[in-house]
């Protein structure tokens, strides 16, 4: 079978630095294909060259089996490329529709473009039908829930003819129940002939929905097969070039301990009501519940972030007034945010900028000693870094979200409060992290986990706490908790 993509021999270099050697990878007409790697394996800029984005430096492209110079995003997408991107790239303002077909409405007449409503929103829901989720194509996409999102943005490649779909990470941001929709939507376009090129941090994934994987690590090809032939384990050793580490340890009980955090009566309209849960010293608890059940806006509020109406707060025994994040610092508090690069950090800074960002400085700014502390978390941490010099944007996902960690070790914080605090970051990052958040329990700290990742909150917490709806719907011992459980009181079931 003649591939519908392949590309041969691509090399790219920036600078002094080698993002990709040598790599050939081929994608088949109707194909899912993966393609997987830690942050810095170099997809993003296979896929980029793929989409015309980048020029490569050496290789060639071929496209039905014929070479393609001088590629172009425009180009791409005449040709039937389209890319769902990790972070979405669409006009809440506008309808779905509207979005769908920006920048090409159908018109009518010759001499004058009168763009035709009607059959903008009559072929969007078709499109949107085809993906097995009818939506009402006038509704703003504001509106819509992330996963309806995501769906709208796949709509619009195929509204573009689109042959070939490169989705990047597309359930990140997305529940359990949305992800289940994504997968039979990618069903779908493989029935309609449609190739998919689905890059993914979430191994479990893989099997899934791919019919083979291509596997990169520093700029190279290691290996490409059918999912089936490569069991997880080897597919993390082909990722990170060695055995993977136990992420997950066996919890402990912290029954007896003192109580670090207690919230009663927690509310804001809208978003949250009457939640109340305490967090013993060297305890993880985790907080489970579908997209919308107001875990996020909860942890916010609690840090000060966002407000709230009624309810109070408890930090080793003491009532903690916190109406700001200030308040919420000084009272030993930390917040990891499910958005670290819009919500926890300042890109364009120095990595140390960003650790001494939550310690009190005072009127005078000791550089030499906020360097010496920031190179020891860089130590601690194991943070892959040229210094504390270096702007937080240079960096990966993962060593991202350890800048926003030493900021609160720095700050000596007591309560942790992590938001998806894997989301986004490859699989060998995601063991690092596994292994602060159980370091930061085992010294004593209280740690508030959301992750819509069940498996992470199953594995990790000591108990778990399930939202439905802005409330506390049950709570679950670790060998009371599993996927069952959890999903039936997040969906309004009873415990």
């Amino acid at each position: 079978m003649t591939p519908l993509l392949e590309m041969q021999g691509i090399r790219k270099r920036f600078g002094g630095v080698t993002a990709l050697e040598d790599v050939s990878f081929e994608v088949r007409p109707g194909e899912v294909h993966a393609l997987v790697g830690e942050n810095g394996a170099g997809k993003s800029t296979l896929m980029n060259i793929a989409s015309g984005v980048l020029a490569p430096d050496a290789g060639r492209i071929l496209w039905d089996g014929a070479a393609v110079s001088g590629l172009s995003p425009r180009t791409a997408q005449q040709m039937g490329i389209g890319f769902v991107h990790q972070e979405l790239a669409l006009v809440p303002q506008l309808s779905a529709g509207e979005n769908i077909f920006l920048g090409r409405h159908p018109c009518a007449g010759r001499a004058r473009c009168w763009v035709r409503w009607e059959r903008i929103h009559e072929q969007a829901r078709r499109l949107l039908e085809e993906l097995g989720r009818p939506l009402d194509p006038r509704r703003a996409v504001g509106e819509l829930s992330v996963g309806e999102q995501q769906l709208v943005e796949i709509a619009r490649a195929l509204a573009f003819q689109a042959r070939l779909v490169i989705m990047d990470e597309p359930t990140a941001a997305l529940s359990e129940h949305e992800a289940a929709r994504l997968f039979e939507a990618v069903g779908r376009l493989k029935q309609r002939g449609v190739s998919v090129i689905y890059i993914t941090h979430r191994l479990k994934e893989v099997y899934q929905v791919a019919d083979r994987v291509t596997v990169l690590r520093d700029g190279r090809r290691v290996a490409t097969a059918a999912a089936g032939e490569l069991p997880p384990e080897t597919l993390v050793r082909h990722m990170v070039g060695r055995a993977a580490k136990e992420q997950f340890a066996g919890g402990r009980s912290a029954a007896g301990a003192e109580e670090m955090l207690r919230v009663e009566g927690f509310s804001a309209r809208g978003r949250f009501e009457g939640v109340s849960f305490a967090v013993r010293r060297g305890e993880i608890v985790g907080l489970a519940g579908l997209v919308g059940a107001g875990r996020t806006e909860l942890l916010e509020a609690l840090f000060g972030a966002a407000p709230h109406e009624a309810g109070r707060v408890w930090i080793e025994g003491r009532p903690a007034e916190i109406r700001s994040p200030r308040d919420a610092i000084r009272a030993g508090m930390a917040l990891i945010p499910d958005d670290r690069k819009s919500k926890g950090l300042f890109a364009a800074a120095p990595l140390k900028w960003n650790v001494v960002l939550a310690s009190e400085r005072g009127f005078r700014i000791r550089a030499e000693r906020e360097r010496q502390k920031t190179q020891r978390l860089i130590g601690e941490l194991r943070l892959r870094t040229t210094g504390p010099e270096e702007p937080v944007m240079r960096l990966s996902g993962g060593n991202q979200q350890k800048v926003v960690l030493a900021r609160w070790l720095l700050a000596e914080a007591k309560v942790f409060l992590f938001d998806e605090p894997t989301r986004g970051i490859d699989v060998g990052a995601k063991a690092e992290i596994y292994e602060i958040i159980r370091r930061l329990a085992a010294r004593g700290a209280a740690v508030v986990l959301v992750s819509s990742e069940l498996e992470e909150v199953l594995n990790l917490a000591d108990r778990v706490l399930v939202m439905h709806r802005g409330r506390i719907a049950g709570e679950l011992l670790r060998e009371q908790a599993s996927e069952e459980a959890v999903m039936r009181l997040a969906t309004g079931g009873v415990q």
